[in-house]
């Protein structure tokens, strides 16, 4: 079965489940998008990574990356090769100087791992064809980068925005801002530009 590369080109609130993210991967040479649902903690791990920020104590995948080097392990590339019942399902492949081993993993743990190594991540057509969005060229070249989804369970809606004033607005943007809520800010600061 032909393999279709992709890349993470977003990460985001998730607007179908709370406290959830959503991480969107777009073919590398198409324009399909594929949203995955992940949870928090997976989601910092994979912004830590795409940011390359430093900790100042190893997270659990920058632990993992760590016993896979102590090991002599390569992680070739991960595939995501199964959707059941809208859960994603990816293995690792892996290679030390004597095999090469597949490793069945969560696809949130697969994809901070993928981060940290930079190998490639892949799916097949099946998948793409019952999962995936396809975005317009016409779009993407208006929009570059994919703006963050804003989750209305926890962010005022914009016709909610729309009662408060310019000075409320700025005291709940400093507020989220001190709180590091970057997508509450972004809706905020949206309404706030508009108002301009």
């Amino acid at each position: 079965m032909k393999k279709i590369e992709l890349e993470i080109i977003a990460l985001s609130h998730s607007i179908t489940q709370t406290h959830s993210y959503a991480v969107v991967l777009g073919e590398v040479f198409g324009q399909r998008r594929l949203p995955i649902v992940i949870g928090g903690f997976e989601a910092q791990a994979i912004a830590v990574a795409l940011e390359k920020m430093n900790p100042s104590r190893p997270l659990t995948h920058d632990l993992m990356k760590n016993i896979f080097h102590s090991f002599s392990i390569e992680l070739v590339e991960i595939i995501i090769h199964n959707l059941e019942d809208g859960i994603f399902y990816s293995k690792l492949i892996c290679t030390n100087q004597e095999e090469t081993m597949e490793i069945d993993s969560r696809t949130s743990d697969a994809l901070a791992l993928a981060v940290r190594f930079g190998c490639p991540i892949y799916t097949y057509e099946n998948i793409m064809e019952s999962a995936s969005l396809v975005v317009e060229e016409e779009m993407e070249a208006t929009e570059p980068e994919p703006r963050p989804v804003v989750n209305p369970s926890e962010t005022a809606s914009k016709d909610d925005l729309q009662i408060f004033s310019l000075e409320d607005l700025q005291k709940m943007l400093d507020d989220v801002l001190e709180k590091e809520d970057y997508i509450k800010a972004a809706a905020i600061r949206d309404e706030i530009n508009r108002r301009k």
